[in-house]
């Protein structure tokens, strides 16, 4: 049975993991109760247990955080077999130093003016958890772990599952 990483050591592995993928899936509550997903680009920062992320003022997205903040950013990158479950509560508000210090050139696909595009505003996602599954040998000890269990009739052991709070 492996040992479990130290609370540090899951978030490095975390921070790590979320670098990688680069992309998320956002997830809020629409008006009417349904779940949302869409997915956002995941801006370089330090993490520190906040993501940032760049969106409109009046999109949908922004529009429900206002009314319900909680919600899931999901990570996967499918080269390191590694997935990412965010839990957290989400803000929005323009900071112009915030905006520049974050801002990628990227971006101006779909924000033309860079960070004085008009209507620009954050999005900041405080962190209180997350789950991961990484698996350290990759594909071939996932096929593995399938294979033995289509023979045997046993369900295959669960990946690197880890829970972090933060």
């Amino acid at each position: 049975m492996s040992q479990e990483p130290s609370r540090h050591d899951a978030r490095r592995r975390v921070t790590e993991l979320i670098r990688d993928a680069r992309i998320g899936m956002l997830t809020t509550i629409a008006l009417d109760g349904r779940q949302v997903s869409r997915p956002m680009g995941l801006q370089e920062a330090e993490f520190d247990g906040k993501l940032w992320f760049f969106a409109y003022a009046d999109s949908a997205k922004v529009r429900q955080i206002r009314v319900n903040p909680e919600v899931n950013v999901a990570f996967s990158d499918q080269r390191h077999h590694a997935w990412v479950s965010i839990s957290g509560t989400a803000t929005e508000g323009y900071d112009r130093a915030r905006a520049e210090q974050l801002w990628n050139p990227l971006l101006k696909t779909w924000f033309p003016d860079g960070p004085t595009t008009p209507g620009l505003t954050l999005i900041k996602v405080h962190v209180s958890s997350a789950e991961y599954w990484d698996s350290p040998g990759g594909a071939v000890v996932s096929l593995l772990g399938l294979a033995r269990a289509a023979v045997t009739g046993q369900r295959p052991e669960p990946g690197g599952k880890r829970e972090v709070r933060y």
